[in-house]
């Protein structure tokens, strides 16, 4: 029983810590415009301040990787503790930009020290079937914590509570976490197999693994870039935008739950090339529409990008298999610092969308919405982009399919 007991307080502490990790990114989108007017800032300013939160995660996402083994899952978490605690407390009083760049920094280390210490902490208490269940029971939680940041950041908003208030809840989930792992026993670290560091890197420079790797960092861009922006870039298109990031979200976590039989029947390529195209369609739409339909695209970019991120990491792990947990974690970690590098590109191209469409005599919600919409064509290149790679990938790996025992399919547990 009591082992029963440590299993599940282990297991719900790392669903609380993902938790938190989701409502850092779902709320700070929430009050992003509330940051920009409070402290002055450009879009461009507020895009470098959203990059420290993709920038953080793969620094230490890497490291935890590649030190698990010899430091253990207690000792990343226990640093994922302090770093979101005190990026949390330096957000609420910040000073100013700077303090923000810092604040958010530290949040986005304390997310990656939660994904390098989690996966392979929950791999280590459970196997066979039951390790695939919680893992996948795990990842839901990312999907399904943005959807909950969300209606809290709207509800919050719309009864007029401060920013601040907002950034407190991201406290509620990470004391949670750490209630939970306190005094309990972690399970040994264990290193799977026999592979070595050596053997790791060699893989790396495989072709395929070469082509996630490029693929990878715009598929999350593809994901992160729309999501993080909405609330800016559909404020004047009549349909409520954290509503449609609430639906997104939504969406994408019936999907991951569902994510084994539909990567069953297409196949990872497929899964891939489909998601894409979809993901184009939606933001396409994203960039047309007013009103409702905004709420059908939502879910037609939900059901593009859904399965990106879990399907990468699977296909990594089964057509690149040598590349072992470091090739997945360099593989998670790129698609986190492409984000970091696109967001104040992104915050550009909005800025640059209000200059051209000031001079042009636009003002008002007839200027935001054309705002919102030029950024949003830019964004769209980047799924376009995916068709192509992504059909090449089909065609290429149509012959190398690589057969996986039922009980060892894991390309949903993300």
């Amino acid at each position: 029983m009591n082992e029963n007991i440590n299993k599940n307080a282990l297991f719900y502490g790392s669903c609380f810590a993902l938790i938190t990790t989701a409502l850092s990114f779902s709320i700070r989108a929430g009050i992003l415009p509330q940051l920009g007017e409070e402290f002055g800032l450009t879009a461009e300013q507020l895009g470098f301040i959203n990059s420290m939160w993709f920038l953080g995660f793969p620094i230490s996402m890497v490291i935890g990787g590649l030190v698990y083994h010899s430091v253990g899952p207690k000792m990343i978490m226990t640093v994922a503790f302090f770093a979101h605690t005190i990026g949390i407390i330096m957000t609420i009083y910040a000073g100013g930009y700077t303090t923000l760049l810092i604040s958010t920094l530290l949040i986005g280390i304390g997310n990656g020290c939660t994904e390098a210490a989690c996966n392979p902490m929950i791999a280590d208490t459970y196997s066979g079937v039951k390790m695939n269940k919680m893992l996948n029971r795990f990842h839901m939680w990312f999907p399904g914590g943005l959807l909950l940041g969300s209606l809290i950041s709207k509800f919050m908003t719309d009864f007029g509570m401060s920013w601040e208030a907002q950034v407190w809840v991201i406290m509620i989930p990470t004391i949670t976490y750490a209630i939970l792992f306190f005094g309990k026993t972690f399970p040994t670290a264990k290193v799977e197999g026999a592979t070595s560091l050596a053997a790791n890197a060699k893989a790396m420079l495989s072709p395929v693994f070469i082509f996630l790797f490029v693929a990878m960092a715009l598929t999350a861009i593809t994901e992160f870039g729309p999501g993080q922006w909405v609330t800016f870039i559909r404020g004047a298109s009549g349909a409520d935008p954290l509503l449609v990031i609430a639906l997104t979200y939504g969406v994408v976590t019936i999907a991951r739950y569902f994510a084994g039989p539909v990567v069953g029947s297409l196949g990872q390529t497929g899964v891939l090339l489909g998601g894409a195209i979809l993901a184009a369609i939606g933001i396409y739409l994203f960039s047309t529409v007013t009103g409702p339909i905004a709420y059908f695209a939502a879910i037609i970019f939900g059901l593009g990008y859904g399965y990106f991120w879990p399907v990468m990491i699977g296909a990594t792990a089964q057509r690149v298999p040598l590349s072992s947990a470091l090739g997945m974690s360099v593989i998670g970690a790129v698609g986190m610092f492409s984000s970091a590098i696109f967001q104040p590109i992104i915050g550009g191209w909005i800025d640059g969308a209000r200059a051209e469409n000031v001079a042009e005599g636009l003002s008002g919600d007839a200027l935001e919405l054309a705002i919102g919409q030029d950024a949003l064509q830019n964004m769209l290149v980047f799924p376009i982009i995916l068709i192509v790679l992504f059909a090449i990938f089909f065609f290429w790996q149509k012959n190398s399919k690589q057969a996986v025992p039922e009980e060892e399919k894991v390309v949903a547990e993300y």
